[in-house]
């Protein structure tokens, strides 16, 4: 899908309010600024605004250290936020810098860098002012199909996953601010039919290193691919299909 790049787009979403309760729900995946919604795993836009908007003021300094599709970058940028994507995947810096190119109207400043999450040594201790992140769910999606040996949406046992997560979280913990925010959207999955809480185990990372949980708030899926096959088969084999995430609010 080609990203949108002429003047005067719509730089906020109709009807938008802040969310109050633990439970959000955004079936619509952004249609303004330069948000699409083709790369596979991207979270939602009204999801970072909100997070943005509670946990960050304008001119600070923000982090996205698995930035992806680039969704987080556009909305600090809309919201007079200076930002720091890394990546570990050249598409996702490349994709992340073309959809920054849109005028926003403020002095807000993003950097787009190409380094591994568990190694951020760029970035000062006690640097940034708010962290926020959507991780791979283990090799739930592939995003390099094997190609990068660094790339976590490649490690499929999961112990080994979230022991990575746990170096990914240490580095977050030097990096921010005392007292600021961090926040980590994460899934479960199911290996054999059993469900595997993929998400408490990276939650209990966090707070391993020193996070302290302000907030659990569960995200409802909408576009996952319930199709006919999948419903048929949950019946049969007599499993629920995971139609939740967990998104974790940690202050330092």
């Amino acid at each position: 899908m080609e990203i949108k790049k002429e003047k005067g787009l719509k730089l906020c979403p109709n009807d938008f309010e802040l969310e109050c309760t633990t439970v959000w729900a955004f079936p619509r995946r952004g249609n303004w600024a330069t948000h699409t919604s083709d790369w596979r795993g991207n979270w939602s836009p009204e999801v970072v605004r909100n997070l943005i908007l509670r946990y960050s003021n304008e001119g600070d300094h923000l982090l996205d250290c698995m930035v992806g599709g680039g969704t987080t970058a556009i909305e600090a940028k809309i919201l007079n936020r200076h930002i720091t994507c890394v990546d570990i995947n050249e598409e996702a810096l490349a994709r992340t810098k073309e959809c920054l190119e849109f005028e926003a109207n403020n002095k807000s400043k993003q950097r787009v860098i190409k380094c591994d999450a568990r190694d951020m040594n760029f970035i000062k201790d006690d640097e940034i002012d708010f962290v926020l992140t959507h991780p791979p769910y283990a090799d739930i999606i592939k995003y390099s199909e094997g190609k990068i040996k660094e790339d976590l949406s490649n490690i499929h046992n999961i112990d080994i996953f979230v022991d990575e997560i746990e170096k990914v979280a240490k580095e977050l913990f030097r990096i921010l601010k005392k007292g600021k925010y961090c926040a980590i959207l994460m899934g479960d999955t199911r290996r054999n039919k059993m469900y595997q809480p993929l998400a408490f185990k990276v939650m209990q990372k966090f707070i391993d290193v020193g996070f302290i949980l302000k907030e659990d708030i569960i995200k409802r899926q909408f576009n996952c691919k319930a199709t006919g096959f999948w419903i048929t088969k949950s019946k049969e084999s007599n499993f629920l299909l995971i139609m939740h995430e967990h998104l974790f609010v940690f202050q330092k």
